[in-house]
């Protein structure tokens, strides 16, 4: 073989080695440029609104553990790691979420964009008063009343186009399309509940339903303050007693993921029935586990208000 030859060779040799070598640099590139969003979430409705707008863009996260109790979390040195990692940490509030302040001043991370879900919503006074609580304490159940999640999904949106541009219009067009189903949830409520034979809700567990009662024009009696710790006193639970069975109510509605043991006092007391009433803040792992949407839960909430409230069908 003649030098000349060789020395072609060994060239295109090292030509096609060399773009080989740029194929697979690019090949690795790619994953940065469709990498998708991490979302990191504290409660339910926050994780399930993420979700339907980021869709296949994003990977949302709950910060809560499916079966716990959203006001007694305080999140562990893991949690606050995964907080650190995401390019989105998705909160209710200061009232909702106490520690958040304290966890955002470990964060390093100077590309997380932090987002508080309830700006832009005026929070109501809750009217359950307890010496572990002020009177007039904020109510930070603000995904309870249908107008604020719609704010809530707008506030999601706005801050995924900030994130990613790129796909703006993406997020906003979910973002519209579930607002939609939150109108229509309301005008479901609204039609409802204004159909009832009884306008009284008394409810076993923490006050939680204030917004969704003042929506719809409902009396609402929690036996609890804001948290499910703060115990009613027994001078508080006769009262309760005495007022079920002189408005004569039929249902007394019980909390999920707390032991219904206020409830089923209430009930023993009065001969009523028990219906559940879920806040949402949280999940059970199996309903977690079978992809339980937000609005599912709304539906059956309707259904339990409807029974318990002798709604016409």
């Amino acid at each position: 073989m003649k030098k000349s030859t060789f020395i072609a060779g060994l060239i295109v040799l090292i030509i096609i080695s060399l773009l080989i070598i740029l194929s697979f640099d690019k090949k690795a590139e790619a994953p940065e440029k469709t990498k998708k969003i991490t979302i990191i979430t504290t409660l339910f409705p926050l994780y399930d609104f993420a979700k339907n707008i980021g869709q296949d863009k994003v990977e949302v996260y709950l910060l809560l553990p499916p079966g716990t109790e959203a006001h007694s979390f305080e999140p562990k040195p893991s949690d606050i790691a995964r907080i650190n990692q995401s390019d989105l940490f998705i909160y209710t509030g200061e009232f909702m979420e106490p520690w958040v302040q304290d966890v955002l001043k470990g964060v390093s991370n100077q590309n997380l964009k932090i987002v508080d879900s309830s700006t832009g919503i005026a929070l109501m006074p809750s009217a359950f008063r307890d010496e572990d609580e002020a009177e007039g304490a904020p109510d930070p159940h603000i995904w309870l009343d249908f107008d604020s999640s719609k704010k809530i999904v707008q506030t999601i949106a706005d801050a995924l186009g900030e994130k990613n541009p790129a796909n703006a219009d993406f997020y906003q067009q979910n973002a519209d399309e579930y607002k939609n189903k939150l109108s229509a949830l309301d005008a479901k409520y609204t039609k409802t509940l204004s159909q009832c034979r009884s306008k009284e809700i008394i409810y076993g567990g923490h006050y939680a339903f204030g917004y969704l009662a003042r929506r719809y024009d409902l009396k609402y009696i929690a036996a609890q303050g804001i948290s499910p710790d703060s115990e009613p006193t027994a001078k508080d639970l006769i009262a309760l007693i005495e007022q079920i069975k002189k408005d004569n109510i039929q249902y007394i509605f019980y909390e999920e993921l707390t032991a219904p043991k206020i409830s089923e006092t209430l009930a023993d007391e009065t001969d009523a029935k028990l219906l559940l009433l879920n806040p949402g803040h949280n999940l059970t792992k199996e309903d977690f586990e079978n992809n339980i949407s937000f609005i599912s839960i709304m539906e059956k909430n309707l259904t339990s208000l409807s029974q318990g409230l002798n709604c016409k069908q």
